[in-house]
């Protein structure tokens, strides 16, 4: 069997694993918390970094610092994950969707400011497969509404926008490190803070509202609880596990920009002959080849597909589901304008394996496997 995913592992991640339990400290913002924190800062060039439990509670701290209340509206795309839309519902404000872009998967900057109304607070970017949007347009759009530009970069650490990183653009970003990505630790998270007014706060409410980190820093002789927040802490080992990877950062980028190529290659031809279509990037993006995504005609030839691989033991994947169109979309959400690309071109998308480790016969196998199915 060919997997979809394994989760990477380097070997390096055991001995930090040995000195957080030798050090006797499990719990957060301990040693290889700050240093995450501090790899962050100094790599990708952010004011501040906190690392957090997920992508997801990243991404609620976002929603609070953006001051998020009842009644407000939230622009994003569809086509995420349901974390980036929860984050915002549970400050009570509505969604409204935008539809993508066919090339990118990614919300259509051509489209978002019909959607701007006098309720709008914020714009949701999620950089698709670490594929960054259109990021120019974008902060121009935020710029002349005063709108909090939030950038869901679960998918794109390393990433960049004409040579800068992808969540270090708009006021904050946020990373994912689940065993799904380039770089984990099993469930993790950070938030990235660009703009500096937002950085007290974050800190205060990953520390579920109290001043315990200034306590800590000895800035207060007691902490004590001043606003909003919750328990957004990763322990130490979550922290450590990740450390030992971002210290392999270009390590890993490079593996994997390796195995994406080979599969693009491999399956030029057959996109040259318009029979699937492969991952379109930008001129001004460097993406970090976190997803090899194929489409098919339709969702009935991707069925097709992904059965016939099965037989031959690969294992393949689509994505999201469109959220207007879950139960809770209906019910939190509203999709402005015609949905022209966000249902059909979600229902061609199919994912090929991809992770650190996976071999050059092995994306061979599944190559020649899809050629074999549409030969037949």
């Amino acid at each position: 069997m060919i997997p979809f995913n394994k989760p990477t592992y380097l070997g390096n991640e055991i001995e930090c694993l040995k000195k957080v339990l030798r050090n006797n400290k499990l719990s957060g913002d301990g040693e290889f918390t700050l240093l995450c924190n501090k790899w962050f800062e100094e790599n990708i060039k952010c004011k501040k970094a906190f690392i957090t439990t997920s992508c997801t509670h990243a991404l609620e701290i976002s929603a609070i610092l953006a001051d998020i209340k009842e009644g407000d509206e939230v622009i994003m795309p569809s086509f995420t994950f349901v974390s980036t839309a929860n984050a915002f519902v549970l400050r009570r404000a509505k969604i409204v969707f935008v539809d993508i872009r066919p090339d990118t998967m990614n919300i259509d900057e051509n489209l978002i400011e019909s959607a701007i109304t006098s309720k709008t607070k914020a714009i949701v970017v999620m950089h698709y497969a670490g594929i960054a949007c259109e990021m120019d347009k974008i902060l121009s759009i935020a710029g002349k509404y005063n709108l909090v530009v939030i950038e869901d970069a679960a998918h794109s650490i390393m990433a960049k926008y004409k040579n800068k990183f992808l969540g270090t653009i708009g006021d904050i970003g946020t990373f994912s490190f689940h065993e799904t990505k380039n770089m984990i630790c099993g469930e993790g998270g950070a938030i990235i803070i660009n703009d500096g007014k937002y950085i007290e706060r974050a800190e205060i409410i990953r520390e579920k509202g109290t001043n315990r980190s200034k306590f800590y820093r000895g800035e207060v002789e007691k902490y004590t609880w001043i606003d909003i927040g919750s328990s957004y802490l990763p322990g130490e080992l979550n922290a450590a596990y990740l450390f030992a990877q971002l210290e392999n950062a270009d390590k890993i980028l490079n593996e994997r920009m390796k195995s994406w190529k080979f599969y693009y290659e491999n399956l030029k031809q057959i996109a040259e002959d318009k029979i699937i279509e492969i991952s379109v990037i930008p001129k001004d993006c460097a993406h970090n080849a976190h997803i090899f995504f194929i489409k098919t005609k339709n969702i009935t030839e991707r069925k097709l597909l992904v059965e016939f691989l099965k037989t031959k033991d690969i294992m393949t994947v689509y994505h999201y589901i469109p959220l207007h169109s879950s139960a809770a979309g209906i019910i939190y959400g509203r999709f402005n304008g015609k949905d022209v690309y966000t249902t059909k071109e979600s229902e061609r998308l199919l994912r090929l394996p991809l992770f650190y480790g996976i071999t050059s016969s092995e994306i061979s196998y599944v190559c020649e496997n899809i050629i074999d199915f549409y030969k037949r």
